[in-house]
């Protein structure tokens, strides 16, 4: 039987693909990366780009994508079989890794490279990419000796591991849950989420519903339930996921203080003073001190307006819904009732609008429009049935040519489901690369699409993106399709923009293509960018349909919605601020492991207007600082918003869909990729360096 990770063909077989698969294929890879390495590194190795490259990151790049794949297929198809297979082989994939990044001789083939004679000639992607590769050997240790290096191998190893318990510990604890209440429970929730929760009580009876922690249920529940004490249960359930007042197995409280003795022992290793300065390394901001003077600062704009917020909440909730005592689990059932009598709408009657089949025509047509490219479906082996595939082509006329080209393709999984890790993400499933290998498959490949000032790079076939769009949705029912909030329309547009960077880029080589080789703090920029769009009645009167007439959106609700953009925007930029302070301090405090919660208390005194109760765990289930890549880096997100606010102030000037603009936003931000420093792309697009006045304007603090 062919095993689908060792398959040559142009997509992944996933319907073919078993748990059993993935031991012997690794076998195979290791050890086809093992004998590279080696051929590598002997006397008689390459001794330019080119040769290096076609030897050792042809199996590299074979590696990485079995195990994306699988990596992958655990975090949207989760079963007993596939985690064990999958943590069966975590540690010698970490394992060996973190001897190649590590390996002593092959940075000395770098750095003669990068010496050489032929060095100069290198397109700038190329420099850029080998001075990527310099700067993350020495992050990686390979200039570290004896029991140091011993010591940094067997700490990436255990991080490896720790990251994905913290993981299954926060599926397995959401997934555990489940409440089952009578109908006269649930007055005040909408009726599709009624019909929902009612169709997965099954067998438990007529009028019964089954409650779960899953977003498609525990938003609406909290947000629109009369039913106060069904709120404080759902919601302390919520917030002590995966600590110790669940299951011991499932608690991460000793896993986060793991985490954090490792990662400063790290950073030591690496002759940095604590784990955030290691992680700023790569990335724009240049020091915590920056990051944490920028946050601070931006508390400081924000914290009047999050004061008039919380006032305002309290005020209503006392005078027009008897709640005296504000609690942290009324605060969306009582914004949605200040918004729906301040501005006189509803979520729930918004949503009606978004049918998924219509905002992904409206969304598809903007891409379309501005990119200058075309999206359509097209047959491909998917996990799961409500997965789909598309296509993006262009045709290039500068070039002469007048056949639509493919730029890359991409799997769209909207909707949850159990065995499905929570949230909104998008990973590649492999990059653009000018592969160096004669032989890459056709099928896999496309003519360069008039790279962007990168250089074509080695000789070959230049293989063609394919990206994961991930999210977590209510499913359409059996009679109706599937309906968005706004705010899952904003996190579908803000995973296209990653998307989009990952599948437009025109660099071809595999280190800095698309989102590879961007600095952290700048990735989030096409994805912020991507959700003001949500925000434009050209925009958004293209992708409603209402689910039961099939009318669009009034303009007369879209005003009010818009009036109630910066609704909550002060609480909202607080949350943010608390969440990466904390971030930061337990990545720069000697003395965090073991004081996690104190630290969480610490910068919510700080920060936060409405401290959680004593029992929130939030920090347990905060599966990007321990899980995700975000640890020392979630103040990207706002550090980015103020690069994607004042890049898409451009449009604005210009027109939301002025074609040049569109164009100048793809080829300087788009197709460049890590090829060249954020900034400069930036500059490059803007004329400038960003300002953070058009973020304070666009949520109403300016």
């Amino acid at each position: 039987m062919t095993n689908p990770l060792l398959s040559p063909a142009d997509l992944p077989a996933y319907t073919e693909f078993r748990p059993e698969h993935v031991s012997p294929a690794l076998d195979e890879l290791l050890r086809d990366a093992e004998a590279a390495l080696e051929r590598a590194v002997a006397a008689d190795g390459p001794t330019d780009y080119d040769r290096l490259s076609a030897l050792l990151d042809v199996p590299l790049e074979r590696l990485s994508r079995a195990w994306g794949l699988v990596g992958h297929l655990n975090a949207v198809a989760n079963t007993p079989e596939l985690r064990e297979a999958y943590n069966a082989n975590l540690g010698r994939v970490t394992e060996f890794h973190t001897r190649l990044g590590a390996d002593e001789r092959l940075y000395a083939r770098y750095k003669a490279i990068a010496n050489g004679p032929g060095a100069a000639s290198l397109s700038p992607a190329r420099r850029q990419a080998l001075a990527h590769a310099l700067r993350d050997f020495v992050l990686s240790g390979a200039e570290l000796q004896g029991e140091a290096k011993a010591r940094f191998a067997a700490i990436q190893e255990r991080l490896a591991e720790l990251g994905q318990a913290f993981s299954e510990h926060v599926l397995d604890a959401t997934d555990g849950f489940s409440l089952l209440v009578p109908t006269a429970r649930l007055a005040g929730v909408p009726a599709d989420v009624q019909q929902q929760t009612a169709e997965a009580a099954g067998e438990a009876g007529a009028g019964q519903h089954k409650l779960t922690l899953h977003m498609p249920v525990y938003l609406p529940v909290m947000q629109y339930a009369d039913d106060r004490a069904l709120r404080e249960t759902l919601y302390r359930a919520y917030v002590t996921r995966a600590s110790e007042f669940g299951p011991a197995e499932r608690d991460n409280g000793p896993v986060m203080d793991e985490l954090l003795r490792l990662r400063a022992e790290e950073a030591a290793l690496l002759g940095q003073p604590d784990y955030a300065s290691l992680s700023l390394v790569p990335k724009m901001a240049e020091s915590p001190a920056q990051v944490r003077q920028f946050l601070q600062d931006l508390a400081r704009r924000a914290r009047p307006h999050a004061e008039r917020d919380l006032a305002e909440l309290r005020g209503f909730a006392a005078e027009q819904l008897g709640l005296a005592d504000l609690q942290p689990w009324d605060l969306s059932y009582v914004s949605e009732k200040l918004k729906e009598a301040r501005y006189a709408f509803s979520e729930q009657a918004v949503k009606q609008y978004f049918t998924e089949p219509k905002v992904m025509e409206g969304l598809f047509h903007i891409i379309e429009t501005l990119f200058e490219v075309h999206i359509q479906p097209e047959p491909a082996p998917v996990w799961h049935e409500g997965v789909r595939f598309y296509r993006i082509e262009r045709r290039n006329p500068a070039a002469g040519d007048s056949a639509p080209q493919l730029v890359g393709r991409f799997y769209l999984d909207p909707y949850a489901r159990t065995g499905k890790r929570p949230g909104a993400w998008m990973d590649g499933e492999r990059s653009r690369w000018a592969r160096p290998d004669a032989a890459a498959s056709a099928a896999a490949s496309a003519p360069a699409v008039a790279p962007a000032g990168a250089g074509a790079g080695a000789a070959g076939a230049v293989q063609t993106p394919v990206a994961h769009l991930v999210c977590n949705f209510g499913a359409p029912m059996a009679d109706k399709p599937a309906t968005l909030s706004h705010d899952d329309v904003i996190t579908l547009f803000h995973e296209f923009g990653h998307g989009l960077h990952h599948l437009l880029t025109q660099v071809d080589e595999l280190s800095v293509a698309g989102i590879s080789g961007v600095e952290w703090d700048a990735v989030e920029l096409p994805s912020q960018f991507m959700e003001n769009f949500c925000w434009e009645w050209e925009v958004i009167s293209r992708l409603t349909a209402h689910a039961d007439t099939g009318e669009p959106l009034p303009r007369a609700l879209f005003d009010k919605m818009l009036a109630a953009k910066n609704f909550q925007s002060g609480l909202q930029t607080l949350r943010q601020i608390e969440f990466s302070l904390f971030d930061m301090r337990i990545h720069t405090e000697a003395d965090a492991p073991g004081r996690v919660q104190a630290i969480m208390d610490e910068v919510r005194a700080e920060v936060a207007v409405l401290p959680p109760p004593p029992f929130n765990r939030f920090q347990h289930s905060f599966s990007h600082i321990f899980a995700g890549g975000y640890s020392a880096g979630y103040y990207s997100y706002k550090w980015a918003e103020v690069l994607s606010a004042d890049a898409y102030a451009a449009f604005e000037e210009a027109g939301v869909f002025n074609p040049e603009v569109g164009r100048r936003f793809r080829r300087e931000v788009l197709e460049a990729g890590g090829a060249r420093p954020a900034m400069a792309s930036f500059k490059a697009f803007r004329g400038r360096e960003p300002s953070i006045d058009a973020l304070l304007r666009h949520q109403g603090m300016a």
